[in-house]
């Protein structure tokens, strides 16, 4: 194997050995199939590429200290992509056989987990899209699942220090009875245009704001976002946002340090009184924020005065990854080894 230089990687695309793919024909899942090729064969009038039929899910398995390879929380992962193939109208994967790949794909690549302390971890993406042929507006009746794998590093550069964020205001991310609770591609392809804009003027991600009266904060670009305050643990809660597995975590480690735990509206406005405040999903884990520019208005929210992350957000950090890398002894029963 090539020279990995593991601390160093970025978060995007790595080739592995293998993916593991699963087809729907007939009313039915069938087998397993292990694959060495990054390509796929489709019709060209298959219902995922003309009417938006496809969820997809990220995960990560981490090598502990101990040299076992963890996965986190898969079974969330699993109940969250039927949940987005019943919003699109897809066939829903079994959580039996959305495991067996998975597990499958990581032991097929086990050589890509990257090592214990630096930094890095695997990558993992089950892919759910319809394949059956539809020229009208209706789903498909074939489908294909397929997980495929690759080491990264942080998805943002920074890392855990802390990042500037923009709000935007004149695009939208997802409307409030839509898809923004389902994690399908369009709700991505719909921030597109906000996200490369925002890294053009210097932020890392652009924050949202509901669609309905622009007054609430939704989402950060690809995660959630949370704030503390008064020994708070403060996340939003809408329709339009997708429920993250991570900040589902965290707030479960929050209430176990003793923090209060509110799911809430946030408005824009309020977090001018935050004490801290983040973004948090598999990609990031954790993004702590030091700088929040309101791009209409110009009004800036800062944190982070001391150029580093705050403390309640670095100790839910460490707890979570510690947790994740079997560091700690896992109490919620969040992880599960695989053999």
């Amino acid at each position: 194997m090539e020279n990995i230089k593991w601390s160093e990687l970025p978060f995007g695309y790595f080739k592995t050995d293998y993916n593991v793919r699963c087809y729907y024909k007939n009313g039915a899942w069938g087998e397993l199939e292990v694959s060495d090729s990054e390509f796929i064969h489709m019709h060209m009038a298959a219902t995922c590429l003309h009417y938006g039929q496809e969820a997809f899910e990220g995960m990560k398995a981490y090598r502990g200290a101990d040299n076992k390879i963890r996965l986190f929380r898969w079974e969330e992962n699993a109940k969250r992509m039927q949940s987005s193939a019943r919003g699109v109208l897809m066939a829903e994967v079994p959580s039996e056989i959305f495991k067996a790949a998975v597990f499958k794909v990581v032991k097929l690549n086990e050589r890509f987990v990257p090592p214990y302390g630096t930094g890095a971890s695997l990558y993992i993406r089950p892919l759910l899209i319809g394949t059956g042929v539809q020229v009208g507006v209706k789903p498909a009746i074939e489908y294909m699942f397929m997980v495929f794998v690759g080491p990264v590093g942080p998805y943002f550069k920074e890392g855990f220090n802390p990042v500037s964020m923009q709000v935007v205001k004149d695009v939208d991310r997802a409307a409030t009875l839509g898809t923004g609770n389902i994690k399908v591609g369009g709700n991505y392809a719909g921030s597109l245009r906000a996200l490369v804009r925002a890294h053009e003027e210097g932020f890392a991600s652009a924050i949202f704001l509901d669609a309905k009266e622009k007054k609430y904060i939704d989402e950060c670009g690809p995660a959630n976002f949370f704030g503390i305050k008064d020994n708070t643990y403060i996340t939003p809660k809408s329709n339009s946002i997708l429920p993250s597995i991570t900040n589902m975590s965290l707030i479960e480690l929050a209430k176990h340090a003793g923090l209060n735990v509110e799911r809430r509206q946030v408005t824009l406005e309020e977090i001018a009184g935050f004490e801290e405040v983040g973004a948090c999903g598999t990609a990031a884990v954790i993004s702590p924020i030091k700088k929040i520019v309101d791009r209409e208005t110009g009004k800036v929210f800062e944190y982070c005065k001391n150029g580093q992350a705050g403390p309640v957000s670095t100790m839910l950090y460490k707890k979570l990854q510690a947790i994740q890398y079997g560091d700690e002894p896992d109490i919620f029963n969040w992880t599960e080894v695989i053999e």
